[in-house]
């Protein structure tokens, strides 16, 4: 199970590819809608949301409501394209024009613009930027999507929130269950649970926004139903927690990955830090806690998934930083994007669709995966085995 994803932030439109999908899986544009939208909401956000109107197309894969086993394409048009139609269009320029429109060579401290202008030999950095752009997130999260479709008919249910933003953290019980979770951050404008906290954070965005600047968080997932034994502990490339965490990385502004009580581990002793085993005929082998996040040796548990992502402050400020252009070498203040001041409710959804997508994988890896019917009745068999073990 794998995808590609092309196209650049103001360009025609954005495109995934999906490919590992198993055949007679129920699948509707709405849910994959659904999720789009989620990606686009959250309090700071830029005007750059409400010219966009993220829907998807499904242009392959799926009949009648249903997957096919063949590759899936979904399209996300950018509705701002054609206001960028002389600027990103894939024409040679007209005859006598001798200069490109909005061209960037005064890089930005924090993006990709510099050194992804020295790799491709990219003189005008927009080449790189438009590439580079969090909007790419959004053909992600169409994959995710259709993840947590599939997740969610084997009983497997993904939820991301915030816990977070510029130094203040929002308390959570963690007797919550997901659909607890869920239900209480999607309630709130910064995907939180706190109220106090949420008003903190909405004020530090607006400072942030009144300022110029940015600021960052973090972000959590919270995923219920995986069955123990997912992953492996055979070789460093198997286990599961890697792929996630690497994941979790390949996300734009993301700067570190914890699971369960992850650094936190560092200054505890071990007795505060594993997970004891228990049994019962009820439930079969949980875990007295799950300070591990449920994972142990690259390996699920068969407890909750817990698993935390830094998101930096977006690097994009309407009080730019110093650079130097590139051309004259001269310095210069960098140049300037459309942006948000803040974009972690935002990444949460981001994040959920990433790990929901690894999940998803590793789910197809692990049993028969062609027909859906035959995938959900290996997955049942196996959690039977795994109980009786």
């Amino acid at each position: 199970m794998r995808y590609l994803t092309a196209g650049e932030s103001h360009g025609k439109q954005l495109t995934t590819i999906l490919e590992g999908i198993p055949s007679h899986l129920p699948l509707l544009r709405e849910q994959i809608n659904e999720s789009l939208i989620r990606r686009q909401g959250g309090y700071g956000r830029g005007k750059r949301m409400q010219i966009e109107k993220d829907l998807v197309e499904i242009t392959s894969g799926v009949r009648h409501g249903y997957t096919l086993g063949s590759p899936i394409t979904l399209v996300v048009h950018n509705d701002d394209f054609k206001h960028w139609t002389d600027i990103m269009g894939e024409d040679p320029l007209p005859e006598g024009t001798d200069k490109i429109r909005r061209t960037v060579t005064k890089p930005r401290p924090g993006h990709a613009d510099l050194n992804g202008g020295m790799k491709y030999g990219h003189r005008d950095m927009r080449n790189v930027l438009e590439r580079s752009s969090a909007r790419e997130t959004a053909a992600r999260v169409g994959a995710g999507a259709v993840a947590k479709v599939l997740l969610k008919e084997l009983g497997i249910e993904v939820a991301g929130y915030v816990r977070e933003i510029a130094g203040i953290v929002s308390d959570v019980d963690e007797n919550l269950t997901l659909s607890e979770r869920r239900e209480i951050s999607e309630a709130s404008p910064v995907r939180t649970f706190d109220e106090q906290a949420a008003e903190k954070m909405m004020k530090a965005i607006d400072e942030a926004k009144k300022d110029g600047d940015s600021i960052g968080g973090v972000t959590e997932v919270y995923v219920e139903g995986m069955p123990a034994g997912l992953g492996s502990y055979v070789q460093y490339d198997r286990k599961l927690d890697a792929k996630i965490a690497q994941a979790v990385m390949s996300i734009n502004a993301y700067k570190g990955v914890e699971f369960g009580i992850g650094f936190e581990a560092a200054r505890k002793p071990g007795s505060q830090v594993h997970d004891e085993i228990l049994w019962s005929e009820e439930e079969g082998y949980t875990r007295r806690t799950n300070r591990l996040g449920g994972f142990e040796g690259g390996m699920t548990t068969g407890m909750p998934i817990v698993v935390k992502g830094v998101m930096k402050p977006i690097p994009t400020l309407y009080k730019p930083l110093q650079s130097v252009d590139i051309e004259t070498k001269e310095p210069f203040n960098a140049s300037i994007e459309r942006s948000d001041s803040c974009a972690v409710p935002a990444a949460s959804v981001v994040m959920e669709h990433i790990v929901a997508f690894e999940l998803a994988k590793a789910i197809t890896e692990e049993f028969p995966s062609d027909y859906f019917p035959r995938l959900k009745r290996a997955v049942d068999d196996y959690r039977k085995e795994i109980r009786d073990f």
